[in-house]
């Protein structure tokens, strides 16, 4: 598949100030940028900033950033789901994984999530990807925000279907193993039916339960 990556971006004015949402970055850009020390969620920041580096260089690598001045405050990846995981065994051409969302604590509650989502999808290429999303309680920030699980659940729903992010079902271990974990995915408008059967037969394995 020919991964097209048309550059988009917005300002955006919120309670901190001005910020420019873009993307997909390129890694030379990426690279010469720094990341805000509490985007620390998956990994410390210097390391995370490599590993967004490193994304950017993928064939269909994507990464859309918040930016104030020369300081990354958010972000957003896409990549091919982790060879380690169910999603992987079949390797559907045109379905990656929006594999993690971050935002600053400071710019919380001011829609940037959702200003990630939409400079994502403002590229038509996007019509042509079933993009998925894992969404685990133990990767929540719920200490920092101070919301329960399910109102943090709530907050990440409303986000996620913004973007036409949707719930699918699924017996993946890791996620029935909590009732607030799940499985989201927004479908391109031009993504096809033998798309939509493989991700299926990824979804289920245990057919017979369902």
């Amino acid at each position: 598949m020919n991964h097209v990556k048309n550059y988009y971006c917005l300002e955006f004015e919120t309670r901190n100030g001005k910020v420019l949402v873009e993307g997909p970055v390129l890694s030379e850009k990426l690279a010469s940028y720094t990341l805000h020390e509490d985007l620390k969620a998956f990994r410390p920041s210097h390391q995370q900033h490599a590993a967004l580096v490193e994304i950017a260089k993928l064939e269909e690598g994507r990464i859309i950033i918040i930016r104030q001045e020369r300081i990354i405050v958010g972000y957003v990846t896409y990549l091919y789901p982790d060879p380690l995981e169910r999603w992987a065994e079949d390797r559907i051409p045109n379905m990656i994984e929006l594999g993690a969302i971050e935002v600053i604590p400071a710019f919380r509650g001011t829609g940037a999530g959702k200003k990630l989502l939409e400079v994502s999808f403002l590229d038509d290429q996007m019509e042509d990807y079933l993009v998925i999303t894992t969404e685990y309680y133990w990767h929540w920030d719920l200490k920092g925000t101070g919301l329960s699980v399910w109102d943090y659940r709530n907050m990440m729903e409303r986000m996620m279907t913004s973007a036409n992010f949707e719930y699918y079902a699924t017996d993946d271990p890791e996620i029935t193993s909590h009732p607030a974990n799940c499985l989201m995915a927004r479908v391109g408008s031009r993504v096809g039916t033998e798309t939509l059967e493989r991700f299926d037969k990824l979804r289920f394995r245990s057919r017979f339960m369902y």
